[in-house]
């Protein structure tokens, strides 16, 4: 524990930038914690303050460039996969673009403090075409804030972790236990949360195939398409229902309790899907099932899709 409290005083700098480069990349490595404990080793170590916020300024936008050129060259494909394998997978492809249509790229001034958000935020903003420039200086801002507030608290409070290092180092080996349980216990809490999430969405679903059946059968199900406004730009399944965020909330739905339902998005494991779906069931729709594989798989499987 004292060679690697050594090796951040003395490579305090590269250490940080390898740390957040690899977090905005996506890895678990938390690098929130290594910002306010190089702050309070302010004092000890061969580094300014400026510069400490500077080199995490410019890992975050590496990382985060990259997520961008992403977006912009493959589109929501690289938003969905994101989703896919993040330890927060709440943060759907759905919620994203909610809040990045609502608020634009000012939302990226805020999206490193919200888990899951930064990378696929990144990506949606290279993917909707937003101007190279206003990404970086939004996104620069971002991180400026976020990397500024660690390094503020650790520097304030630099007595505290200060002495909570000390007793880190006095332990020896021990003390870098401690340090890889807590990482370990932090990214099991993590892997948990995302086990029971997708747990929680299980639920009986409806092939791309069958709905096309039902579809050409004459008696069509209730269709409804909660993806937001920005996804929906590419079209939808023949009469499938729009509910906006309003009639999510409010669960306004022009069909009786007992019609079959088929409910898509465009989120991994059908995430907006499932939850709405088990809305309508707790509110008495007694057939109700999230379309396997959402949109993509819709067109994946070639079949028409209605852009009016």
């Amino acid at each position: 524990m004292s060679f690697l409290l050594e090796l951040i005083e003395q490579y305090g700098l590269l250490f940080v930038f390898g740390n957040v480069l690899i977090e905005q990349l996506g890895a678990p490595v938390p690098a929130y914690p290594t910002l306010v404990i190089t702050g309070a080793l302010l004092d000890r170590g061969d580094y300014s303050g400026p510069m400490l916020l500077l080199t995490a300024v410019v890992a975050a936008l590496i990382a985060d460039f990259a997520w961008y050129q992403a977006g912009r060259r493959y589109g929501a494909s690289v938003m969905a996969r994101l989703c896919r394998i993040s330890l927060s997978p709440d943060s759907c492809v759905r919620q994203t673009e909610s809040i990045y249509v609502r608020y634009g790229p000012a939302s990226l001034l805020v999206a490193k403090f919200i888990p899951g958000f930064a990378s696929v935020a990144s990506a949606l903003a290279g993917a909707i075409g937003t101007r190279p420039a206003k990404f970086i200086v939004f996104d620069a801002l971002g991180a400026a804030i976020w990397a500024g507030s660690a390094i503020f608290l650790g520097s304030l409070f630099s007595s505290a972790v200060a002495d909570l290092l000390d007793i880190l180092a006095s332990l020896g080996k021990w003390g870098l236990v401690l340090v890889a349980l807590a990482l370990a216990v932090y990214i099991a809490k993590k892997w948990w949360q995302r086990h029971a999430f997708i747990k929680e969405l299980r639920m009986a679903r409806i092939t791309v195939e069958e709905l096309d059946q039902l579809l050409k059968a004459g008696n069509p199900p209730t269709i409804i398409d909660v993806r937001s406004d920005l996804s929906r730009q590419t079209g939808k399944i023949p009469g499938a229902q729009v509910l906006s965020d309003d009639d999510i909330s409010a669960l306004v739905m022009n069909t009786t309790t007992d019609s079959e339902v088929i409910v898509y998005c465009a989120c991994p494991n059908e995430a907006s899907a499932a939850r709405l779906a088990k809305k309508l069931m707790q509110r008495g729709y007694t057939r109700v099932r999230p379309l396997t594989g959402g949109i993509d798989a819709w067109v994946a499987a070639g079949f028409s899709v209605d852009t009016n």
